[in-house]
């Protein structure tokens, strides 16, 4: 394609995308295809010479379109959101056409220094001012940079150097109710699956049993075994989850252990101060904190921060400077603060973002969230549905009649529909229905059919 091109298939594509986005309440959320259905459709070998782009999007429309779960549905209720408000798609088309990599100051000053403004920004939002930090992909690169710091500064920062032999066990402790991310960054850094300790929880909001958590670490410190950090939870994946951050910071500091907070999904809500106790008491305490504003915020995918109180031990872990990455600038280098060396300019949706929004429009949109998540749950209990979890912000699990079975032909059968989305989830050996609420452009009347439509199919 040339150049001269670019503009009119850009104004088309861009007008494709504002017709998708009128129209996706008349598509079935989930894909209806069958396995493989798509990759039959596709050539077995790469074309020899190109093809005109009418060809591309009319194959697109007509092959891909029908395999796409239509994760901006309104009536998305599955897993957590991965919103993209439309300031921030627009800000990715820029990013896309500027095609930076960001790794160093020099190598794009402006996406440094505006990545350390949204840090302190989103900081002061979520109320933790003075923590620094850096925006990564996912929260699962955050916790695994976590991990590491929390293995690194255990073996006094011989780890990287040495290697893990001779080392002793290093034992991670978390929360029964822990994100899948947390077993496999203990994999990844080398710690192992027997050495992520998960302690049982109790009370309204499931939280880490103290008493549960200073027993392993004493045992394990008796066993010879080496205790290194200890993670966290606000807003856990599987029923919202939500640990006594103070309790836990109080062991912490006793115990000189590097914390980690798993905010991934909730940690967008606490832009609202009503909604930040008792669950956010105690937030700034922790080392290290990771929440995803590619959730719940609006941001488009991906895009997750990790706020640190102070960075030097994470550095201490990733840097490193071979002489073709050296500056002479004396400045921050965000590629030494990740796994990654290549970054994208991620700061820019979030600038767009929240600008063109402002907080309290965002404030109001998950307000809105939580209230409807609430009204749902009320109305599927009126209808003698088993609540199993009840609501922790915008998220709560239940049970039709049956047994586990049943729960799984419900759940199909209203995934096949294609009205609404949900997803399955276990809970203490019993298998539950997980629902959601956080679409960006959900109302209170997408929210309220889910009920009827799962009464429907249930009958």
């Amino acid at each position: 394609m040339e150049w001269s091109e670019f503009e009119g298939w850009g104004a088309k594509i861009s007008a494709w995308a504002a017709e998708y986005h009128r129209t996706l309440r008349d598509r079935p959320v989930r894909a209806q295809t069958a396995p493989g259905e798509i990759a039959a459709q596709i050539g077995l070998i790469a074309p020899e010479t190109g093809q005109p782009m009418e060809q591309l999007l009319d194959d697109f429309e007509q092959i891909i379109m029908p395999g796409i779960t239509h994760w901006q549905h309104p009536r998305f209720f599955a897993y957590f959101p991965a919103n993209a408000a439309p300031p921030s798609m627009l800000a990715e088309f820029l990013v896309t056409t500027i095609a930076a990599q960001c790794m160093l100051w020099q190598t794009s000053p402006a996406a440094t220094e505006l990545e350390g403004k949204m840090i302190d920004w989103l900081a002061q939002a979520l109320g933790l001012p003075g923590m620094t930090g850096v925006i990564q992909d996912s929260a699962s690169s955050a916790t695994l940079s976590a991990v590491l710091t929390m293995r690194e500064r255990a073996t006094g920062f011989t780890g990287n150097r040495d290697g893990l032999n001779a080392k002793g066990n290093l034992r991670i402790y978390c929360s029964q109710e822990c994100h899948s991310s947390i077993d496999r960054a203990c994999w990844v850094a080398g710690i192992g699956q027997e050495n992520l300790v998960k302690i049982p929880t109790e009370g309204p909001t499931f939280a880490m049993r103290a008493d549960a958590l200073q027993s392993a670490i004493d045992a394990d410190r008796a066993a010879g075994h080496v205790p290194a950090g200890i993670i966290a939870i606000t807003g856990g994946t599987g029923i919202g989850a939500c640990d006594n951050l103070n309790a836990v910071a109080d062991i912490a500091a006793k115990e000189d252990l590097y914390t980690h907070l798993d905010a991934a999904w909730a940690g967008a809500a606490m832009i609202c101060e009503d909604l930040r106790d008792p669950i956010w008491r105690g937030a700034e305490r922790y080392d290290s904190i990771v929440f995803n504003p590619h959730k719940w915020l609006g941001a488009q995918f991906d895009c997750s921060v990790q706020f640190l109180r102070d960075p030097t031990a994470q550095l201490n872990t990733l840097k490193i400077e071979p002489e073709y990455l050296k500056t002479s600038q004396e400045v921050t280098n965000y590629s030494e603060w990740t796994i990654p060396l290549g970054r994208r300019f991620r700061a820019l949706k979030l600038w767009f973002l929240l600008r063109s929004y402002g907080l309290e429009s965002l404030r109001s949109r998950i307000r809105n969230h939580v209230i409807w998540a609430g009204e749902a749950c009320e109305a599927l209990r009126a209808a003698g549905y088993e609540i199993v979890t009840e609501p922790q912000l915008s998220l709560f699990t239940f049970r039709a009649p049956g047994d586990d079975a049943a729960q799984q032909q419900l759940v199909d059968r209203i995934n096949d529909d294609g009205r609404i989305y949900v997803t399955q989830g276990s809970f203490r050996g019993r298998k539950v229905i997980r629902f959601t609420v956080g679409q960006f452009d959900c109302t209170r009347a997408d929210v309220m059919m889910a009920p009827a439509v799962i009464q429907e199919l249930t009958e």
